[in-house]
């Protein structure tokens, strides 16, 4: 059998593995239950792909993000290893077919969503497939006290069950002892091996910067820090904004969020990866699986709501290794605002009681029906039409979500579907009178196998390229077919939609638990109050408290934090300062480099140079550039 290490460098061409990949792998290929920790950017995917390659069966991953799952699939194609995802754009052939497919030893992989598992397709085929390795990613969603709970990763727990010989590895980026404890605990990890990788990233310095102005501030830290940047904001608007007035200042920037169409997401994701913008703007929409090393700063533009989500986009600067920049900025009333959130994220029983009403209202859903159906939802018009509030329906939405009554996505891509209603002798005789439309049928048929008999799922895109056409004739093609009654054309969505995972009940029936609702608020309520000691604190290390939050307690002092380059500077004394700064400055009107500069002050430590260099670019005083030039 050949080696991890083989695999590793025959399918992804790296030389060795990254701190903690190997122990994990042997874990798993030793067929022990296994969690691991790694942080954002640490190599998670490895840790089941490379095991599950030498093991008999296929890998099944558990995943709750679509676009992610897809560009892992695409990832794993791109190196010659099968795979395929489960996903809620596809048809009941579509699954039906890729199972099929699975259990006939088609693919290595197979991704699906934690609400997939429970369906009556996949169950039915479940037995079929050899399932030898089960990988649950983001598994930090399974523990209600955690910041992401999803309702439907306690599902996995039935699937275990079914397949008590397959191994399992649980993997998350972030979580605290407690959402450890209880990841071991509703998984039932057996004697697990866990593995916690370091929470320090040496070469990123962490900054709480308190501002009466965050537009200034965020323009001044990207003229002082180049390079690619995300800068993070709270709301879809605040994102479009601040794009713009980077750009009068002639920083090229970009607005990211979930209200964009796919086709625009990627447009703007490929355009801040290559280097065309410079600064993407963006909620925390953006960020997950992107593969970009060389982002040298991420600015917080609006206060996160807990620090596993901070320390994750923080996380996306400097992941090449090298000196890199995360500030959070810091307004005089963002405390207060913080402390007054678990009221609004958890509204009383009697609110959401209210929404769901309106919601079905809204839908024109029955009692007693719903279950399994997507709804398109229109959040303006429905808070317009029966007068709510927004924020208030938003986090009610999320609340059923967690008591697993709907899910909700503002970002949910169903691809168009198509089914012929013609008959055969019909459609030959259309296609002598209307030759223009007889290739696209024919690439429909062709293409799509099973298409005469069932609705599948198309791709303009890839019509297109197929019938030389633009995909704007395409669409028309299509919809000229639907007119003429030879096909059902249903457009592809990109709408916010509304899934009922149950069949809609009275409102006043509507069940929720109490008990660990009001025990998740007051879990909330807790995590905010660790972010504002975050934000408040005026000394300690900022990379020692974020390790010391996810229980990493044996870490040291970062040194390039805001906190400890303001002890070092009081560590110095004033004769020491002023000699290096009078070096330092002379040299900037040289155009000296760092390491020409370093020889000059041999008698006096790294330490102290780099203090004041660090309180000079602070000042304003100077400026080091890509290549390590100083300039004033």
């Amino acid at each position: 059998m050949p080696s991890p290490l083989y695999i590793l460098q025959t399918h992804w061409q790296h030389k060795a593995f990254r701190p903690m990949q190997e122990e994990i792998i042997g874990s798993v290929l030793a067929g022990r239950d296994t969690l691991a920790l790694l942080p954002t950017g640490g190599g998670k995917s490895i840790c089941f792909q490379v095991p599950a390659l030498l093991m008999d069966g296929v890998c099944l991953v558990i995943s709750p993000l679509i676009a992610l799952m897809q560009d892992q699939v695409e990832n794993l194609k791109k190196r010659n290893i099968s795979a395929a995802a489960l996903h809620s754009g596809m048809t009941v052939w579509e699954v039906k077919n890729t199972l099929a497919e699975t259990a006939g030893g088609v693919y290595k992989f197979l991704y699906v969503s934690p609400e997939r598992i429970e369906s009556t397709v996949f169950r039915e085929w479940l037995p079929a497939m050899d399932i030898g390795l089960i990988a649950v990613d983001e598994a930090h969603c399974i523990s209600q006290w955690g910041y992401d709970f999803r309702p439907a990763y306690l599902r996995i727990l039935s699937l275990r069950a079914e397949l008590p010989d397959a191994g399992i590895i649980a993997l998350t980026a972030s979580a605290t002892p407690q959402v450890q404890d209880d990841i071991v605990q509703q998984l039932r990890l057996k004697e697990a091996s866990i593995f916690r990788q370091s929470f320090e990233r040496p070469n990123l310095s962490y900054s709480v910067l308190r501002v009466d102005s965050k537009i200034h501030k965020t323009i001044d830290v990207l003229s002082n820090v180049p390079g690619s940047s995300i800068v993070y904001c709270g709301s879809r608007r605040q994102t479009k904004q601040l794009a713009r007035t980077l750009n009068l200042h002639k920083i090229a920037a970009d607005d990211y969020h979930a209200g964009l169409t796919a086709e625009e997401r990627t447009a703007k994701q490929q355009a801040w990866i290559s280097g065309h913008i410079r600064v993407m703007v963006c909620t925390n929409a953006f960020g997950m699986g992107i593969d970009k090393p060389d982002v040298r700063s991420v600015i917080h533009y609006d206060v996160p709501d807990c620090l596993e989500n901070y320390y994750q986009e923080a996380g996306r600067a400097g992941r090449d290794g090298k000196k890199s920049f995360a500030a959070l900025l810091y307004g005089p009333e963002d405390s207060q605002t913080l402390l007054a959130l678990p009221d609004k994220k958890f509204p009383p029983i009697a609110v959401i009681r209210k929404v769901y009403q309106a919601l079905a209202d809204y839908l024109h859903i029955p009692v007693g029906n719903g279950e399994g159906l997507y709804y398109d939802f229109d959040l303006p018009v429905f808070v317009k039409n029966f007068q709510l509030d927004t924020l208030q329906v938003v986090n009610t939405l999320k609340v059923l979500e967690q008591e697993g009554h709907i899910g909700f996505s503002e970002n949910i891509f169903l691809p168009s579907q198509v089914v012929f209603t013609a008959d055969r002798e019909t459609m030959d005789t259309f296609q002598t009178v209307h030759q223009a439309l007889e290739p696209l049928i024919k690439c429909l048929l062709r293409t799509y196998e099973g298409i005469l008999d069932n609705r599948l799922s198309v791709f303009e895109r890839q019509m297109a390229k197929l019938c030389r056409l633009s995909v704007e004739e395409v669409t028309k093609g299509l919809q000229q077919l639907q007119a003429y009654g030879i096909i059902q054309y249903l457009p592809q969505k990109n709408t916010p939609q509304v899934h009922y995972l149950l069949n809609r009940a009275p409102a006043q029936y509507l069940h929720i638990d109490q008990d660990k609702y009001l025990q998740r608020k007051k879990m909330y309520a807790a995590r905010l109050e660790k972010v504002v000691r975050y934000i408040d604190s005026t000394e300690g290390c900022r990379s020692r408290f974020i390790a010391d939050y996810f229980g990493d307690t044996g870490t040291k002092d970062c040194g390039i934090c805001d906190h400890c380059l303001a002890a070092k500077r009081k560590e110095i004394g004033k004769e020491e300062f002023d000699a290096i700064r009078k070096i330092i400055e002379a040299s900037a009107g040289t155009s000296s480099s760092i390491d020409t500069l370093l020889p000059q002050l041999r008698q006096y430590s790294r330490e102290k140079i780099w203090t004041v260099i660090g309180h000079l670019q602070d000042e304003k005083l100077i400026h080091i550039d890509d290549q390590g030039v100083i300039r004033k």
